[in-house]
């Protein structure tokens, strides 16, 4: 909701900090255009409280995760980066990532792809749970 100078100065904060760089396109809505497009404003919100909502879009511009987070709450950005990993990884591999996965933890084989296939496709083992729930190791690690 505010102005590219306003994140500017915000992103040097954060870079002190957090002793970090922030180094992503950062998107200024300072007549709140964007927001209220995407629901983003609580209607009994304060107009001087910041909007916590994080997006992550592809490269072809897809909305992938949307976060929204009360004021009182600072954002996760182990989480957002773990999603990031995890969407990344299951788009070029064909698995889906469990509850709490973590990168280099075992993934799940999609229901899309045969046993038979699994075998052929992951090289470094299958584990069978359920006909449904096939665990391999990570494809990249």
């Amino acid at each position: 909701m505010d102005d590219a100078d306003s994140h500017k100065g915000w992103i040097g904060d954060i870079n002190e900090t957090q002793k970090t760089t922030v180094n992503y396109p950062i998107l200024a809505d300072a007549d709140k255009s964007v927001s209220e497009l995407y629901g983003m404003i609580h209607p009994n919100a304060n107009a001087k409280v910041t909007v916590r909502t994080v997006f992550v879009i592809d490269p072809q511009k897809k909305l992938r995760l949307s976060i929204t987070y009360p004021p009182s709450t600072g954002r996760n950005f182990e989480e957002i980066l773990r999603v990031i990993d995890s969407l990344q990884l299951t788009d070029n591999y064909g698995v889906a990532t469990p509850v709490n996965w973590k990168d280099g933890d075992d993934v799940v084989v999609v229901p899309s792809i045969s046993t038979e296939e699994a075998k052929q496709k992951f090289p470094k083992g299958l584990t069978e749970v359920k006909p449904y729930l096939r665990l391999t190791p990570q494809p990249n690690k």
